[in-house]
């Protein structure tokens, strides 16, 4: 019986992330790299191969949307930093995801969309209706790396007889991240506590957004009705200096940030996800170890720790990267994480 061809797929953007994901393209057989759209000036031009330190492979790094819309391709792995960080905002990127998607491109973005009824019945519309222009699914495999905060919990939930709070914890160590876009502008590392206020307004708004797709997925998915979900975030300065991959943290500038987001059920939290982040987590002792921690209170209690996850990003990446097969063999329309088979890392099994 004869192989099924290599899906012909487009990187869209090779940040962080996005570099762990282009090189899986290029190297793994059941993908055929046809297309791949950068930001940086540095980045136009070079072969995509060259980009990621492999061989040669013929796709030139392009900038200009207008083409990559009219390549010919089966999926579009889209990976950019949010829009608010380019001075846009949430509509943003759903254009550009309708965009792709009308093109006829099946779409795995990291971007959220994990749970797009989060952003109103408008935008699920639009979604769907560049869906159906396009005879195209989209789907979004979430951050951190993904199912974390959404599919993993909610799988716990089959083992309880009854659920009185569902708490998620992830805490991550940047210290070798070397994406300054990331550290320092996002996450707001090595800034005054001054300069952080204003620098994270806008990924305030970016982290509510994701981290209440995933609280208002698992609630949905549990035939719960959230009356809000509740933010709050706080930050540590550093009493010492000392250097990490993106740049140096001085005395007195923020090195840490604690994030919650709580859903809430007639004032009673029914989901909690905490993020803590921190430059080093060898110099940061406030607050938990890196690693990631479900607690599910109710019948049974359930504990489940994951103590170290060496490349989160590589599991980010890879999370997109194994949902693609699945994600062009399904019908068009958005697809939740519930709506697709696991995504597993079939294909990238090494015996050898």
């Amino acid at each position: 019986m004869p192989s099924s061809p290599p899906l012909r797929v487009i990187q869209w953007a090779t940040g962080a992330v996005g570099r762990y994901s282009l090189r899986a393209l290029i190297t793994r057989p059941e993908f055929n790299l046809v297309g791949v759209l950068v930001y940086d000036p540095d980045k136009l031009g070079q072969d995509a191969g060259t980009l990621v330190g492999l061989p040669a492979t013929g796709v030139t790094c392009t900038d200009d949307v207008d083409e990559i819309l009219a390549t010919e391709a089966d999926c579009v792995l889209h990976m950019p930093l949010p829009a608010s960080y380019f001075g846009g905002d949430h509509p943003t990127d759903v254009e550009t995801i309708c965009a792709l998607l009308a093109s006829g491109k099946n779409v795995v973005t990291t971007t959220g969309f994990v749970y797009p009824q989060c952003y109103g019945p408008g935008v699920v519309e639009r979604l769907e209706a560049a869906c159906r222009a396009g005879n195209a699914s989209l789907h979004g495999t979430g951050i951190n790396p993904g199912f974390m905060s959404d599919m993993l919990p909610l799988a716990l939930t089959g083992l309880s007889n009854r659920i009185d709070h569902i708490y998620v914890r992830e805490s991550s160590d940047f210290r070798g991240h070397p994406s300054r876009q990331i550290v320092v502008d996002l996450f707001g590392f090595t800034r005054s506590a001054k300069d952080y206020a204003a620098a994270v307004r806008p990924f305030r708004a970016f982290q509510r957004s994701l981290f209440a797709e995933s609280v208002q997925f698992v609630a949905g998915n549990l035939d719960v009705t959230l009356d809000e979900v509740e933010e709050s975030d706080e930050f540590e300065l550093a009493s010492e200096e000392f250097e990490i991959a993106a740049g140096l943290v001085s005395v007195g500038t923020v090195c840490a940030s604690r994030w919650t987001f709580t859903g809430l059920v007639r004032g009673r939290p029914f989901m909690t996800v905490e993020c803590v982040y921190k430059a080093d987590a060898t110099k940061v002792r406030r607050w938990p170890e890196p690693g990631f921690t479900i607690h599910i209170e109710g019948v049974p209690q359930m504990t489940l720790a994951v103590e170290e996850m060496s490349h989160g990003l590589v599991g980010a990446a890879a999370h997109a990267v194994n949902t693609v097969s699945a994600l062009c063999a399904a019908p068009p329309g958005i697809r939740t994480l519930l709506d697709l088979p696991l995504a597993t890392g079939r294909g990238t099994v090494r015996l050898t």
